[in-house]
């Protein structure tokens, strides 16, 4: 069993290089136009609609609502599906629920906060488009986040008010490669606090690391003018000592207006919170019994 999941973590990291390698190299060469024209040249505007959402099931996308643009968003995850009918595949399970609330005060920064179900987690997070594509001028995006996280449980699960905190840092990279298809990948580091371990003069001899490295590749085709398919996939890059998580996969569709986005999707991570889910997920990806029902409502306000 474990050479079968072993050779499909390899697969999947083989298909993460392929999509960074197709992602970057895809860039069309620009030629100087050696015409003579008396015509004031046009100014190249940014692709617009890389992703119609902030999200793409658990990942952020590029996307940075336009200046002045309030968000509301409510993420839900449900149990996994392994008890069958009685728990009607997880629906009737206990569940995982966010809230959260955005707004762009300028161009291209959002900031947000919201609060999770599980251990009462309250986030604050960033996030800035620092590169839009642009013909001739640059080939990708490209847009940081930046996320803190609280456990804002009773006092009494922590020994130091430190060990409530993680964070989260990951640089988004994605192409419009055609009309309907878009393509992002997302390495991303997750610091914890507090891990479970023995340490022996200051140096942690067990358990996980305080640092984990991964890379998220996300891809959207739109099948309708409201209508996408949406495929996620998480590959950790760090090896821990144990308790190493598991990959995310994912695969859902999209509906959006102007307004509103809703994406209902299967996938094997549950905690919402993207510290949580890179760092400590261990729904098994190759076990379809250990996949659960989710989906994401975003409600946009321009002022």
């Amino acid at each position: 069993m474990n050479q079968k999941i072993n050779t499909v973590q390899i697969w999947m990291q083989k298909l993460s290089l392929f999509a960074l390698t197709f992602l970057l190299l895809n860039i069309p060469a620009f030629s100087q136009d050696s015409t003579t024209t008396t015509e004031a040249p046009v100014k190249a505007k940014p692709v617009k609609n890389t992703f119609e959402s902030i999200w793409i099931i658990d990942n952020q996308t590029v996307m940075v609502p336009i200046k002045g643009t309030f968000e509301m968003d409510i993420l839900h995850r449900f149990g996994i599906i392994k008890n069958g009918y009685s728990d009607l595949a997880g629906l009737f399970a206990p569940s995982n629920i966010r809230l959260g609330f955005e707004y762009v005060p300028i161009n291209n920064l959002m900031l947000g906060f919201s609060i999770t179900k599980a251990n009462m987690t309250w986030e604050g997070y960033a996030k800035y488009a620092i590169l839009k594509q642009t013909k001739g001028k640059y080939p990708v995006s490209v847009t940081y986040f930046g996320d803190v996280s609280v456990d804002s449980r009773d006092k009494d699960n922590f020994i130091h008010s430190s060990d409530r905190l993680m964070y989260f840092n990951q640089l988004i990279i994605a192409r419009k490669i055609t009309e309907n298809f878009s393509l992002q990948l997302a390495p991303s580091h997750t610091h914890v606090n507090v891990v479970d371990g023995d340490y022996d003069s200051g140096k942690l001899l067990g358990s996980m690391n305080h640092n984990h490295f991964a890379l998220g590749v996300s891809g959207r085709y739109r099948i309708k003018s409201a209508m996408a398919v949406i495929v996620n996939y998480d590959q950790p890059l760090t090896q821990h000592r144990k308790n190493n998580p598991q990959p995310n996969l994912s695969l859902g569709i999209e509906f959006t207006t102007s307004s509103h986005a809703f994406q209902i999707f299967l996938g094997n991570y549950n905690s919402i919170t993207p510290q949580r889910n890179n760092y400590f997920n261990k729904n098994d990806f190759s076990d379809f019994q250990q996949y659960l029902i989710g989906f994401n409502i975003t409600r946009l306000f321009n002022f």
